[in-house]
């Protein structure tokens, strides 16, 4: 007995985590009016903001330079390049010095923290930003030059505290798993940040997002000892009342390119679990006005722990069901993940091939394939970092593991583009 109300309670439990998850990756799609309203708006022309884009870069020198010419190739007239670098990091200091003597907009900010990520960084830059706005990008982005003038006419028609521009890793042929985390950032991006940002409660991106600067410095920066500083700067603006708005456009999104290796992948994911647990910890998420609202911030950033638990708990639960003698009743409940992640898979399906189409990506039956088989293997990838980050916080280990970057998306997108 005691055994089948165990295996029944973690069935509904899986059931319920794969239903929320299958609701909010097709938010965007539900209707036609909810999929126009998470578009950029077209701009009118107009410029009234000045903007602060912030560069922090660790052994970035192979893309650094490649994302500095692109986001000078802007179309908007009043931004500054502020590039952060480290005292200890002279391949990326060189690059960096020789774009500011090429063009005044760019400044180059040296980071002399002992201990250093990207939130120290970041803070370090803070004084030295003259924008209205500052805006944040990532050493290898490929930005798009129409993008500035779109967030500020945003600014200005939604009378925003923040604006959170979509990110997309392109590079999904480069190997088995990219594909699975390229459609992450696609359902995130282009769906689930949306449904936070109606909802009044938001972990935003890491780059690509935009914040009044008088917003930012009133909320003192980002937290320097977080490993999420993007999440925990989005659940505080969150708490507080300030508005963000979420803008999406494949025309418009920052490419980057999937992590190198497996292991950079686990060190990444970990990374971002660990962050989602320690703002968890840090409780500002109770400040948020409504029971709801509080809820999905608990759901949200307790995923880490409940991934975790799934990891070790579906294999078990599986084992019981298979070798033990259960009624009826409680196998049929079982099988309910099973339909959930089933009916999952189909909408994936559909969903790579939207990604194919509104990025002008040959996706072939190898992809879908790839797709489906990959998606075990990924789950136990995901689990397994959840399970490194569960394991990291509480013995306290809170390290910056950097990501490395090697420009996959630069050159993957040429070589997937479908002919014209």
């Amino acid at each position: 007995m005691l055994t089948s109300v165990f295996i029944a309670a973690v069935s509904l439990a899986l059931f319920w985590m794969a239903a929320f998850t299958l609701w909010w990756q097709m938010h965007a799609w539900r209707t036609p009016e909810v999929l126009a309203s998470t578009r950029f708006s077209s701009p009118d022309g107009g410029e009234s903001l000045s903007f602060s884009l912030l560069l922090p870069a660790r052994h970035e020198q192979a893309v650094l330079d490649h994302t500095i010419q692109r986001l000078l190739e802007s179309s908007h007239t009043d931004f500054e390049i502020i590039v952060i670098v480290g005292h200890d990091d002279p391949e990326t200091t060189e690059v960096a010095r020789n774009a500011e003597a090429r063009d005044p907009r760019v400044r180059v900010v040296v980071d002399h923290h002992e201990k250093k990520n990207k939130p120290k960084a970041m803070n370090t830059a803070l004084p030295h930003c003259r924008g209205d706005v500052v805006g944040v990008f990532d050493a290898e982005d490929q930005v798009h030059p129409e993008l500035l003038a779109h967030v500020d006419h945003a600014f200005r028609t939604t009378e925003a505290d923040v604006v959170q521009g979509g990110v997309q890793l392109i590079n999904f042929n480069s190997s088995w798993y990219s594909l699975r985390n390229c459609l992450e950032y696609f359902f995130w991006f282009r769906s689930r940040l949306h449904l936070h940002a109606q909802k009044g409660f938001i972990p935003l991106g890491g780059n690509t997002v935009f914040v009044r600067t008088k917003v930012l410095r009133e909320a003192d920066g980002w937290d320097p000892n977080c490993l999420a500083e993007d999440c925990d700067l989005g659940v505080r603006l969150s708490s507080v009342g300030k508005k963000v708005v979420v803008a999406y456009d494949s025309d418009m999104v920052t490419r980057e390119e999937t992590p190198g290796s497996l292991m950079s992948l686990m060190k990444q994911r970990t990374r971002w679990n660990q962050g989602f647990l320690q703002v968890y910890r840090k409780k500002d998420w109770k400040q948020l006005p409504s029971f709801g609202q509080r809820l999905l911030a608990r759901y949200t950033l307790m995923t880490p722990y409940l991934q975790a638990v799934s990891g070790v708990v579906i294999p078990l639960n599986v084992a019981i069901a298979l070798f033990l003698d259960v009624p009826v009743g409680i196998a049929f409940i079982t099988f309910l993940p099973a339909v959930t992640a089933l009916v999952t898979f189909v909408f994936e399906l559909v969903g790579l091939h939207d990604f194919g189409k509104q990025y002008g990506l040959r996706v072939r039956f190898i992809h879908y394939l790839k797709l489906i088989v990959g998606g075990p293997f990924y789950q136990v990838l995901l689990a397994g970092a959840a399970v490194r980050a569960v394991w990291r916080e509480q013995r306290g280990r809170n390290d910056w593991e950097l990501t490395s970057h090697v420009g996959a998306h630069l050159t993957e997108v040429i070589r997937e583009d479908v002919p014209a």
